[in-house]
Formats: C-alpha cells, sequence, structure tokens
C-alpha cells in the first residue's frame, strides 16, 4: 500500500496575486479555447499582429490569452504557427516594455503536440537571446478531475481516479498515448530523446511540507530545457508551485510552461470563482432568437450530453453527416440544406447543430486529422452562414477544436474577454470585442468535461436569459 499522501499546505490565491507584483506577464498559448474554463476577465486573442498583442498588454491582469488551435494542425503547420506566435508577442513585449513569460496550455488528458510546442518556443527565445532553463510540465485539471499525484497522472469517471492511460483519452486517433506516469509519457512523446530518468518530478511528497525558498531552489537547479512534471491534487499544491516559479523568475531561471486549465488560474493569482450570475447572462444574451449549440466533440461524454439535452429540452436537431460532407460531389448541398434548416428552426426554439456521432478516421495519424480539419471547416462554415442570416441569442461550441474554429473562422473573434464560467470551474463565456460577433455571448464548452447533465444545464441557463431578455 503507498504511503498515506503529506496534508495539504493552505496557499491563498491572494498571496500568489501579491507576488505577481513586477512579474512577467504570461501568454498563454492555447491549442484549443478551453483553457479559458477556469479563469475570468483576462483578454482573448484569435489573431497575433503586434497590434493584436499590445492591446492585450494594455489590458489589466497577469496574462492573457492566444487561441493558437495547434491540436487541430499538423506538426510542421503547427510549429510553424507557434514561432509566429511567439516572435509577434516578443516584438510586442519589446515595443511596450513589458516582458514576457510564455505557457504552452495543452489538454488536460495529454493530447496534443508536446514536446513539439514547448521546443519552439524555446527556439525562439534562444533567437532572442534567452535560453530555457526549465519546462514546468503541470497538466492537472482539478475542477474536472484530471489529477497528478506521485508522478501518476489521472482522470475521473463515473468509476473513480483511473490511470488517463485506461481512459479513452489515451486511445485518440491523433494523439494516443500509452503512458500514465507523466515521466514515462515524455520519453513516449519524445521518442526516447527526453528519458524518463532525465525528468524531475516534483510530488506532492516535496510541494506540501516545502517552503517556496526550497522549491523555487528546486527550480532553478534545472537547466538545459530539463522537463519536471508536477504533482497537484488540488489547487493548493499548484498555487505553491506558482509561488516557487515566480521566485526562481524572479532569480533569473528562465521557464516555459506546458499546463493544463488550473495552472492558468493558480498562475495568474486568481481562486476559483462562481459562475457568471443570471442577471449578468440576461445582459448578455441577444433577443431575437433563440440558442445555436454546434457540437463537434465525439468522446463518449459529449454524445451522453446530448442525449440528456434531448430527454430535458426539446430543440431542433440539424446534423451533418460526416461521410456526405468527405463526399466532393454531396458535400455542398448537404451543407446549404442543414443552413436552411438552421436558420428556420431558430425562431421556435435552440437549435444543436452536430456532426454524425459515428466517429470516421484515417488510415494514419495524418489522415485521421485531415479529416478533422475538413469536417470542422464543413461546420464552422455552416455555423458562420446561419450566424449571418439569423442572429442566435447565443452560440455554445461543444468540443476544443470545434470551439476555436467556430470563433475564428465562423464568428470572426478577433478579440474577447473571458467573462467566467457557466459552471463551477468549468465551461467558459467569452464576450467578443471585435469582429462581426461583437456583443454576442459565446460558450466554449470542451467535449470531456462535466456530467450528463452539463451541456442541459447550461442551455438552460441561457434560454432562461433569452426569455428574460424578451419579457
Amino acid at each position: 500500500m503507498s504511503a498515506p499522501l503529506p496534508p495539504v499546505r493552505r496557499v491563498p490565491a491572494e498571496e500568489v496575486a501579491r507576488a505577481l507584483e513586477g512579474a512577467p506577464r504570461v501568454v498563454f498559448l492555447d491549442d484549443d479555447p478551453t483553457g479559458t474554463q477556469t479563469i475570468r476577465d483576462l483578454p482573448v486573442l484569435t489573431r497575433w499582429t503586434v497590434d493584436d498583442v499590445r492591446w492585450a498588454l494594455g489590458r489589466p491582469g497577469a496574462g492573457f490569452f492566444v487561441l493558437t488551435n495547434t491540436r487541430s494542425l499538423a506538426p510542421d503547420r503547427a510549429a510553424a504557427r507557434d514561432r509566429e506566435v511567439v516572435r509577434a508577442c516578443l516584438a510586442a513585449s519589446a515595443a511596450e516594455g513589458v516582458p514576457l513569460v510564455f505557457a504552452s496550455r495543452g489538454d488536460s488528458t495529454l493530447r496534443g503536440h508536446f514536446p513539439l510546442e514547448t521546443d519552439v518556443v524555446g527556439e525562439v527565445l534562444a533567437e532572442h537571446g534567452g535560453a530555457v532553463d526549465a519546462v514546468l510540465l503541470a497538466p492537472a485539471f482539478t475542477d474536472a478531475g484530471r489529477l497528478t499525484v506521485r508522478g501518476v497522472h489521472h482522470v475521473r469517471t463515473p468509476e473513480g481516479l483511473v490511470p488517463v492511460a485506461d481512459s479513452e483519452f489515451a486511445r485518440d486517433a491523433t494523439f494516443g498515448y500509452r503512458s500514465s506516469r507523466l515521466a514515462d509519457w515524455v520519453e513516449e512523446k519524445s521518442g526516447g530523446r527526453i528519458p524518463a530518468g532525465a525528468v524531475l518530478e516534483l510530488t506532492v511528497d516535496a510541494i506540501r511540507p516545502g517552503t517556496t525558498g526550497e522549491l523555487a531552489a528546486v527550480l532553478t537547479g534545472v537547466r538545459d530545457g530539463g522537463v519536471v512534471a508536477v504533482d497537484a491534487a488540488v489547487d493548493d499544491d499548484l498555487r505553491a508551485v506558482a509561488l516557487a516559479v515566480l521566485a526562481a523568475e524572479r532569480a533569473g531561471a528562465r521557464l516555459v510552461y506546458r499546463i493544463g486549465p488550473s495552472f492558468v488560474r493558480a498562475r495568474t493569482g486568481q481562486d476559483a470563482h462562481p459562475p457568471v450570475d443570471d442577471a449578468a447572462l440576461v445582459g448578455l444574451v441577444g433577443s431575437d432568437a433563440h440558442g445555436l449549440v454546434v457540437v463537434g466533440s465525439h468522446v463518449a461524454l459529449t454524445s451522453t450530453q446530448l442525449a440528456r439535452l434531448a430527454e430535458r429540452r426539446r430543440f431542433t436537431a440539424v446534423e451533418l453527416d460526416v461521410p456526405t460532407l468527405l463526399d466532393d460531389a454531396r458535400g455542398g448541398r448537404h451543407v446549404d440544406d442543414a443552413v436552411a434548416a438552421a436558420t428556420a428552426a431558430l425562431a421556435a426554439g435552440p437549435v444543436v447543430l452536430s456532426t454524425s456521432r459515428r466517429l470516421v478516421t484515417g488510415a494514419d495519424e495524418a489522415t485521421s486529422l485531415d479529416i478533422a480539419r475538413r469536417v470542422s471547416a464543413a461546420l464552422t462554415r455552416t455555423v458562420g452562414r446561419v450566424v449571418a442570416e439569423r442572429r442566435p441569442g447565443y452560440v455554445v461550441a461543444k468540443g476544443g477544436i470545434t470551439s476555436s474554429d467556430v470563433a475564428t473562422d465562423a464568428l470572426g473573434i478577433g478579440r474577447a474577454v473571458v467573462r467566467g464560467s457557466m459552471l463551477e470551474g468549468i465551461v467558459s463565456l467569452w464576450e467578443p470585442v471585435s469582429g462581426p460577433a461583437e456583443g454576442l455571448p459565446y460558450v466554449v464548452f470542451a467535449g470531456n468535461v462535466g456530467d450528463a447533465d452539463s451541456l442541459a444545464d447550461v442551455v438552460d441557463r441561457l434560454e432562461r436569459a433569452v426569455a428574460a431578455r424578451r419579457s
């Protein structure tokens, strides 16, 4: 039997907030939009011109998001995009005189381009005279039950916590893996370039009894881009590490973070906060039509949530059949029909626009990713046309890549502000502040979070707000 965990060391968010005085601003390079669901009142960019970044730097807060959507891209394109974003941010940093650190925000179930993305950030920083000392790996998402304990990453399921490699996420067609221990996962995903034995495990056994100075000394002792895998069973663990990170950076250490959503909250000095209240929702939603729910995620939980939504509420279902979309001769007409059906139905009630639930994959990783991109492009074209013809009261996007493509391609959101969450610690609400969707409430809902009722709960809240706005 393993030894009991040390008692939690309470670290208030206010303590981190005080330590942020004079600290570099964090650029969260978000590989899909779901990294925003744990925070509030931070800016989000889906474009990365120097002017856009300077706008974000001019707003209050400890950091900002740049939506790169790299999880949907092939490795070479993901690397090129990261380079472009980091260079633009460094140019804006120099123009504004605001120092930056970079975080690659990845999936809490370990899907995505790692170590590619942190490698690229390190290469660009080295071009500008700053070699990376350490890469902090902290994928935990405590609100959703994604926890790391003694080096092993777990996910909460209806049956309880299970090692992440035993979950459906490890069988992802593009980003699958075999290892639950983060050190072994690093070796696996790096193709052996970073051996498991070279990964430093910062476990709760060191985090909880350790002082900020002791933990900072551990971090400052890492060199040459070494990986530090961080435990987190509760947010206090991450806040303790955030204090150590800030101290190490003040001492001159240059860190890059590969993180899940919870470290975003810890590093920005924010605490868990209640969802956006009903009065605020009423002030944000539109009154001319009901809402549009866009579903691209294929994980089992999303399908369960759709089924529960159908049990609890009447809505019009408009389905894009994936094999038909992939048929060049029939795909265009199929989209036309879906646009007409969805536009007509928004006057009467909410519309759920989804792709067919049977997942279509290719023979290999690259082919699967190409199919996913083509389907997502068709879905976003449909959304863009629907919104242009009949502006809904709100838009909910279900699925990480879907959320990114809808925000950028369908709604043309260039700049937004995260107003908070729709549920406790999950599902973020954006207010676009530029583009054709300015002022249209946009809800980013990851495919793999919540319980069976979560989607229905969100739609119920939004529809009540629409009804209140109309009355």
